[in-house]
């Protein structure tokens, strides 16, 4: 097949869309639907663990690299993603008619196997970003509009797909998620532009997509600056969405409302802004204030968690709604810098496997730490929790006066 030119705003949007779509059903509604079963806190934070899958995605990474195309990847992937997400609907409508434990666990064996698909979506959607764009300024440059259709997917899953959940049922909410991801895989099959050829000859040793990456100079201080720079806000995260719903008594409406248009807006116009300063200012000018500024913040949710407004009153909702979206804004300019950061780690023969390496890396400690988060709030507190997310944030702060910065080559 020839490679086909096209400019790539459109297809950049729609596979970030597609990336974030099964990443917020997986990690993110589970929680809501699981919360709203019920299920206590320390349970609750076990479902941390379902990021376990994006974080050891690097092992088969190199697989896409060496066999067939990213874009052939991509569409089985994206199939297989639409069938489970709609066995979720069905097994959501019945236990909703029919609630038992064994129907939860049959929920959550299917989240798990949607975090391994999801993660495998990931790598090939990253893969073909940088086989597709290889000029390190471009993808800089495009980076604020794959935050921006990752953050659309956001709002997409919160407001309509929790939004049905509230207003109907779950099953609703799931059926509409598997109807939306089966349109992607059909769009993705007629549109999606090829950039890259078969490798049906090409041998490379599968070892060697390790090797490359773990040869960088000063990797060990790299791999602890990837693995702590977003760690305090992803405590935060880990179980931001029972606080909301169980401390401060956000209605799952209200919640589709504040996690989608107010947090994904907020999300946007940080990444955006991060994306602006870094090709203005250069990265090694830009990461300090605009690290500082994602981990500050993080002491706005620390007082959120110590007043406790709540969100049955116009005043405590504007609170909640105020704090969340200045939480989401920062979270925006520190993601986008460790995007760019990521990107100008690859070589060039292991795009994927590489990328998948450094952002396997970003969520292991909050995978671990905030799986056992529930039992820290059922003992301590969610301020406790919060408190040791902002403690969490300054290592790698520090780091940043010793890490290479790679800049525009």
């Amino acid at each position: 097949m020839t490679i086909q030119k096209k400019s790539p705003t459109f297809w950049i949007f729609s596979t970030y869309f597609a990336e974030g779509f099964p990443y917020m059903v997986t990690k993110v509604l589970s929680f809501v639907f699981f919360t709203d079963a019920g299920v206590r806190e320390a349970w609750l934070g076990f479902l941390n663990f379902l990021g376990i899958p994006w974080n050891l995605k690097f092992l088969w990474a190199p697989f896409v690299d060496l066999v067939s195309t990213k874009r052939s990847w991509m569409l089985k992937v994206q199939f297989l993603l639409s069938i489970f997400m709609m066995v979720l609907a069905i097994l959501a409508g019945f236990y909703h008619h029919h609630p038992s434990n064994s129907v939860l666990a049959a929920i959550a064996f299917v989240f798990c196997v949607l975090a391994f698909l999801g993660a495998t979506n990931d790598v090939t959607i990253d893969g073909y970003y940088l086989e597709a764009l290889t000029d390190r300024k471009e993808q800089a440059a495009y980076s604020g509009l794959r935050t921006l259709a990752y953050r659309v997917a956001v709002v997409y899953s919160r407001i309509l797909l929790v939004g049905l959940a509230g207003l109907a049922s779950w099953f609703w909410g799931f059926t509409v998620g598997a109807l939306t991801m089966f349109a992607i895989f059909v769009f993705h099959r007629v549109f999606l532009p090829v950039v890259e050829v078969e490798k049906r000859e090409k041998k490379v040793n599968f070892t060697e997509a390790f090797r490359s990456y773990f040869d960088q100079k000063k990797i060990i201080l790299i791999l602890c600056f990837v693995a702590t720079y977003k760690l305090g806000d992803e405590i935060l995260f880990a179980m931001n969405t029972p606080f909301l719903m169980r401390e401060l008594l956000v209605s799952k409406t209200q919640l589709a409302w504040l996690s989608g248009a107010v947090g994904a807006a907020s999300t946007v116009a940080g990444s955006l802004l991060a994306a602006w300063w870094v090709k203005k200012k250069t990265l090694k000018k830009a990461i300090w204030p605009l690290t500082l500024l994602m981990n500050i913040n993080i002491l706005a949710y620390v007082a959120l968690a110590y007043f406790k407004p709540i969100a049955t009153t116009t005043t405590g909702m504007t609170i909640i709604a105020a704090v969340h979206g200045y939480e989401q804004w920062a979270a925006g300019l520190g993601g986008t810098v460790l995007m760019i950061y990521l990107m100008r780690l690859c070589k060039t023969e292991f795009k994927a496997a590489h990328y998948a390496i450094g952002s396997a890396i970003i969520s292991l400690g909050s995978t671990f730490i905030g799986g056992f988060g529930g039992f820290l709030v059922e003992a301590f507190g969610y301020t406790t929790l919060f408190t040791l997310g902002f403690l969490a944030s300054i290592p790698s702060m520090l780091m940043l006066f010793w890490i290479p910065l790679h800049e525009e080559g």
